[in-house]
């Protein structure tokens, strides 16, 4: 077993919204690696999923703003500006920022500068978790040290990051990885050597997700007592298309007895309950707020059908394959969906879910009225999900891969 360090660049640490990250991290743990998470924030989550403290890494953050620790930024760059690949980086900066004139381009030189000098380890793989700004530290840091990097990307980071900039990351990094077929083929295009991007869905410890082998009842919306119940995993935000599912919810037939849970925090919940007692569905709906992964889990359990009704938004940014939608599909779960990015990647044919034109509630309250009152069709759709993603969502394949890479520099298995 490998006992090589890896030292991988990371936004924030830790963060509910992304077990995704931490359960493939944890995965690389098991498979022996020693980690060091570099994150570039603070953690502002009050609850934590179990993986979180399963973790082993040592933890190394960053100063988030320059001027919260000017001595330890300052200590930095005077470390690193003894090395003549600073002096050679510096043009390539200057060049960044007459392309982005932002703050942002001085911090990330800034906490590279803090990253070089603190430097873990003197034989350590250097990775990066999004190719956006945690891709630019490590860019940074990397090209002062003379060494290789890695980078892998999402979603947001990959749809509404500048081309120029992707261009410049993609043919620095010795590989880049992303999680769904349309990011795939995106970077492909965008990269001067398409065959060091690669395509690993991040999958689900099943371990967790156990199969879920009880008989839900076969609500169809006509008992008031006992309404079909609609639950829903994510953040607040534009891109998750919250106002949209609303919309739709409140075309439903009013003698359709349903209701709506939603999971999540998010900056936009205030703004989503008020549309919800406006648009006359307050009674119907729960906002349960940031939640850990045992609550969300018997959520799932409870629930008849996960929906989420994505968008793209103005400035590109959209989800790839949600990780909530995987894990609700593992619980036999029937699932309304965008049909937009990664998402029909799983849902792939009708016998599998049901998806829906983004930005259309009426469609959408038309496929939740099907999915409301066919139970039936509910449990083939669950049944049949939940089989695809206990064959090719393991968590575990992706982490096969990731090794596969790191021990191979990126060439192609």
């Amino acid at each position: 077993m490998t006992q090589q360090r890896l030292v991988v660049v990371v936004k924030g640490y830790p963060r509910l919204s992304e077990t995704f990250i931490a359960q493939e991290l944890r995965g690389l743990e098991l498979a022996g690696y020693k980690l060091t998470i570099v994150s570039l924030r603070h953690p502002t989550d009050r609850k934590r999923h179990a993986v979180h403290d399963e973790m082993q890494a040592d933890l190394l953050y960053l100063p988030e703003y320059l001027h919260h620790e000017p001595l330890r930024v300052l200590r930095g760059l005077v470390a690193t500006a003894r090395r003549a690949r600073f002096w050679r980086l510096l043009p390539a900066v200057v060049r960044d920022f007459l392309r982005d004139p932002s703050r942002n381009r001085l911090r990330r030189l800034g906490q590279a500068a803090v990253l070089v000098r603190e430097w873990p380890s003197k034989n350590a793989l250097l990775h990066a978790h999004f190719i956006h700004t945690p891709a630019s530290v490590t860019d940074y840091a990397a090209r002062i040290m003379g060494m290789d990097w890695s980078v892998s990307a999402h979603a947001k980071d990959i749809w509404t990051q500048a081309a120029w900039d992707l261009r410049g990351k993609l043919a620095r990094a010795r590989w880049a990885v992303t999680c769904t077929a349309s990011g795939f083929a995106h970077l492909q295009g965008l990269a001067r050597e398409p065959a060091r991007v690669h395509l690993s869905y991040h999958g689900l410890n099943l371990n967790r997700f156990p199969p879920f082998e009880a008989r839900r009842e076969l609500r169809d919306g006509q008992d008031r007592a006992d309404p079909v119940r609609l639950v829903s995993v994510g953040r607040a935000v534009p891109k998750k298309g919250y106002d949209v599912l609303l919309r739709g919810l409140a075309q439903l037939p009013g003698d359709l007895y349903w209701t709506f849970d939603h999971m999540g925090g998010g900056g936009d919940l205030q703004m989503l309950q008020a549309l919800a007692k406006d648009l006359g569905i307050a009674d119907r709906c729960r906002w349960r707020g940031a939640v850990d992964q045992s609550e969300v889990l018997a959520a799932y359990r409870a629930a008849d059908v996960f929906v989420l009704a994505s968008r793209i938004t103005a400035d590109g940014d959209r989800d790839g394959l949600p990780n909530v939608l995987v894990e609700a599909a593992s619980q036999t779960l029937a699932c309304v969906a965008s049909d937009l990015s990664g998402i029909p990647e799983l849902i792939s044919d009708p016998s599998l879910g049901w998806l829906v034109p983004s930005e259309d509630p009426a469609a959408l309250a038309l496929t939740l009225q099907e999915a409301i009152t066919r139970p039936d069709l509910r449990a083939a759709k669950g049944a049949a999900v939940a089989a695809k993603v206990r064959q090719h969502f393991d968590y575990r394949n992706s982490v096969a891969q990731l090794t596969c890479l790191f021990e191979s520099g990126g060439a192609r298995p």
